[in-house]
C-alpha cells in the first residue's frame, strides 16, 4: 500500500543542489520478527544546476595537494600524527555544525554511555587519513600495508553455484579503496556500481579535477563501473542482472540517495538507520548470493582487514526467489543486514562515515543524513 506522507530532503543544501521528495511505499511487518521495514520511493523535484566551483573545492584542492607532499616526502611513521593535527584545525566548526546531529544518532545506535566528543574527533582523524590513503596510492611508491580479506571461502562457495553474488558495502572510511584493493589481490573481479558525483565534489571543477584521481585509484581494483543515473535506471538493472548471470561480483555501496528507494529500519537501543533497497531487491528476486562487506583500518597506514560475512540467506529464500517481486522477502533481507551492520558498528565506531538518525525521517525536522554520502 501507498501511505499518504511527502517531505522535502536535504532542505539545507545549497540552491545548485537536487531537491527530492521521498514518500513512504509502504510498511512491511516480518512476522517471524515482529518488526516493520519501512520502504520510501525518492524522487527528483528539482534536478539543481552543477556549479562552476564551490568553497569546498578550493579546501579539499590544498588538502589534496598538501597530502601529496606528505604522501611522497614525510616517513610513513609520521602520517598518522600529521592527519591528528589536520583534524583538529576546524574542530570548533565541525563541533558547532555536526557534532550535535552526531552525538544524538550515535547515542541512540549504542546508548547513552558513549563518548561521542570522542568517536567524532576519532572519525575526523580518520577522514584526513582517508584522503591520506588516496595521496599514497597516488604517489604510487614505498607504501605496502598489510591487508587482510576474511571470509572469502564463502564468497567462493556462492559463486560454484553459478548465478553470482552481490556484495553490500559499509561506509567505513577505508572500505572506498582498500575494501575493493582486499578483493581485487584476493583474486575476485568486481563490479562496482557508483554514480557520477562519485568522490569529494559535485562541481564541474570537482567533477573533472577532484573526484576523478580517486574514481582513477578505484578503478585498479575493478573489472568495470557501473554509474548510475536516475534516468538510465532500466539499463543498469538489465547490466547489473547480466553480470550475475554471468557468474560475476557486483558491489553496492550502502548508500541511500543513488537509487529510487530505500528503506528505514530500528537499530540499537533507539536508532533508526536507512539502508539501501537495491542489494535485497536482487537477491529476493533472483538467484545471486548476497553479502555484505566492511573494512577497517586496524592500525593507522599500517593494517587493514577486509571482512566479508556469511551469505545474507533469510530461510523462507529458499521458497521465493521465483522473479516476482517479494517486499516481505526484502524485507527479511534488511533486517538480517540490520543485525550485522549493528554488530559491526560496535568495532569500529568511529570509522563509520554514515549515521543515519536519532529519529524517524517522517519525524526529523529536515531530513538530512549525518555524515558524508561518499560511498560507491
Amino acid at each position: 500500500m501507498r501511505l499518504s506522507w511527502f517531505a522535502k530532503s536535504r532542505n539545507h543544501k545549497p540552491p545548485s543542489a537536487a531537491t527530492f521528495r521521498s514518500e513512504i511505499i509502504a510498511d512491511i511487518l516480518v512476522p517471524e520478527r515482529a518488526e516493520d521495514v519501512r520502504f520510501f520511493s525518492r524522487k527528483v523535484i528539482h534536478p539543481g544546476r552543477v556549479r562552476r566551483f564551490s568553497n569546498q573545492d578550493l579546501r579539499e584542492s590544498l588538502l589534496a595537494a598538501f597530502y601529496l607532499l606528505v604522501a611522497a616526502s614525510m616517513p610513513i611513521r609520521w602520517w598518522a600524527s600529521i592527519c591528528d593535527r589536520m583534524s583538529r584545525l576546524r574542530l570548533k566548526r565541525h563541533m558547532r555544525k555536526q557534532f550535535p546531529g552526531y552525538a544524538a544518532a550515535t547515542r541512540a545506535v549504542l546508548g547513552g554511555s558513549i563518548d561521542a566528543r570522542k568517536l567524532f574527533e576519532a572519525l575526523l582523524a580518520a577522514r584526513h587519513r582517508r584522503r591520506l590513503q588516496l595521496a599514497a596510492h597516488i604517489a604510487g611508491f614505498r607504501w605496502a600495508p598489510t591487508i587482510r580479506l576474511e571470509g572469502q571461502e564463502g564468497l567462493q562457495a556462492a559463486l560454484q553455484r553459478g548465478h553470482g553474488a552481490i556484495v553490500w558495502c559499509d561506509q567505513f572510511t577505508s572500505q572506498t579503496i582498500f575494501g575493493k584493493r582486499a578483493l581485487h589481490e584476493a583474486g575476485v573481479e568486481a563490479h562496482q556500481v557508483s554514480v557520477n558525483s562519485h568522490g569529494v565534489s559535485e562541481s564541474g571543477f570537482g567533477l573533472r579535477f577532484l573526484n576523478l584521481p580517486l574514481v582513477k585509484v578505484e578503478n585498479r581494483y575493478l573489472k568495470s563501473r557501473i554509474v548510475f543515473e536516475r534516468d538510465d535506471a532500466y539499463q543498469v538493472t538489465i547490466r547489473i542482472q547480466k553480470i550475475l548471470k554471468r557468474n560475476g561480483v557486483v558491489l553496492m555501496t550502502n548508500t541511500i540517495h543513488a537509487g529510487s528507494t530505500f528503506t528505514e529500519v530500528a537499530i540499537g537501543q533507539s536508532g533508526w538507520t536507512h539502508l539501501a533497497s537495491a542489494p535485497a531487491n536482487f537477491a529476493a528476486r533472483g538467484r545471486a548470493a548476497l553479502f555484505a562487506m566492511s573494512t577497517f583500518e586496524t592500525v593507522p597506514f599500517r593494517e587493514y582487514r577486509a571482512v566479508i560475512s556469511p551469505e545474507l540467506l533469510p530461510a523462507e529464500a529458499e521458497m521465493g526467489r521465483d522473479g516476482a517481486k517479494d517486499m516481505v522477502l526484502q524485507a527479511r533481507y534488511i533486517l538480517l543486514e540490520r543485525d550485522r551492520l549493528l554488530k559491526t558498528l560496535k568495532l569500529f565506531p568511529e570509522q563509520m562515515l554514515i549515521w543515519s538518525g536519532s529519529r524517524r525521517l517522517t519525524e526529523a525536522s529536515d531530513h538530512t543524513m549525518t555524515g558524508d554520502d561518499t560511498g560507491s
